[in-house]
């Protein structure tokens, strides 16, 4: 009876406590965004050069690539035109041209929240305006990159808010723009000159976040979701010929990672201010990548309960040595959201990683 009061103390605890980014601010429950794009009907109606479309739902990333290699440039522009958020966020399709897509999706909301994703210089992966909105964002050049790496941020990040200035090297934006400058790429959205111009960053809010804390971010409903969310997205990287991806995921969002790496063709798993990725140990995740964990003396997540009872809470701490994760040094991080910071060792060996140089 000892044992079981003092595992509902921690459940309660892990409720209280599990978070995101935003510190200690009640949660509003989320609605999960899942499926296929707005316009799928009158995608799936619709026929190019005589053949029917892939149904964003079912078919594969690659069945999708197949299909957009088969067409010629006028009838690519002519879904383009007519689909543009289907064609934005299908998974497979060619990258330039989901470029063009979003911008033309983002422009068509007529959103003020929304209208610097349509400048000329964003390489916008995915949007999906729904809900609080979702976003994938590229810096570098994805089509030639030699190394890719991907941003799976938690709490409080949707496309309207992941690249505020809300301090630099914090939000998924700025995490994937300081990470691109650490490998010699530099700060722009294009490749740059050096080793490191061969490296492309996503900063990818492809899923509905917590707001807050609350029972959102203690539970794993809308990590589940994530975590089928990331899978695809990293199929459809795979099926654009991309390399296998590294994944750098940010407290709650390491628990999207967690369910989705089974799933995933990661080469390199970063979980950072990690509350639990749902498994009691890296063999548990079912994953070839090589997984690392990260943890600042300062990070208030280390005060998180790491339990999962009846669904709340997120499992054991992955930079314990139980664990068997890679550890990250980050004794010089400040706070839950300064991993990325210019001058640490969480930045410099997250860099490392990136490149394929960590051993």
């Amino acid at each position: 009876m000892r044992r079981f009061g003092r595992t509902m103390v921690t459940a309660a605890l892990a409720v209280a406590l599990v978070g995101g980014t935003a510190g200690w601010a009640s949660g509003d429950s989320q609605a999960a965004v899942t499926g296929p794009p707005p316009g799928t009907a009158a995608w799936r109606a619709d026929t190019a050069a005589g053949r029917p479309l892939p149904d964003p739902a079912t078919a594969a990333p690659r069945e999708v690539a197949a299909f957009f290699a088969g067409l010629d440039d006028t009838a690519r522009q002519e879904l383009l035109r007519s689909h543009p958020l289907v064609v934005g966020n299908l998974e497979g399709a060619p990258l330039p041209l989901r470029y063009e897509a979003n911008r033309i999706a983002v422009v068509a909301t007529g959103e003020a929240r929304y209208a610097a994703l349509a400048a000329p210089d964003r390489q916008i992966l995915a949007f999906d305006p729904r809900g609080r909105g979702q976003v994938a964002e590229v810096f570098g050049d994805l089509e030639h990159a030699e190394h890719v790496s991907v941003i799976v941020p938690g709490s409080d990040n949707d496309a309207a808010t992941y690249d505020a200035p809300r301090g630099p090297h914090t939000g998924p934006a700025g995490m994937a723009r300081a990470l691109r400058e650490a490998t010699g790429a530099g700060t722009g959205t294009r490749t740059g000159a050096g080793a490191g111009g061969s490296t492309a960053v996503v900063a990818w809010i492809g899923y509905t976040t917590p707001v807050g804390v609350g029972l959102d971010a203690a539970d794993g409903r809308l990590a589940r979701a994530g975590a089928a969310r990331l899978a695809r997205f990293t199929a459809g990287l795979d099926a654009v010929g991309a390399p296998d991806p590294v994944l750098f995921c940010h407290s709650y969002g390491s628990v999207v990672c967690g369910l989705a790496a089974r799933h995933t063709d990661a080469a390199d798993l970063v979980a950072f201010g990690s509350p639990g990725m749902r498994a009691d140990t890296v063999a548990a995740l079912h994953t070839g990548a090589r997984v690392w964990a990260a943890r600042g003396p300062s990070d208030w997540i280390a005060d998180v309960p790491n339990v999962e009872f009846a669904g709340i809470g997120h499992g054991a701490d992955p930079t314990s040595a139980a664990f068997g994760a890679r550890r990250v040094p980050a004794a010089d991080v400040q706070g839950h959201t300064g991993y990325f910071m210019p001058g640490t060792q969480s930045l410099a060996a997250f860099a490392a990683i990136a490149k394929g140089e960590a051993r």
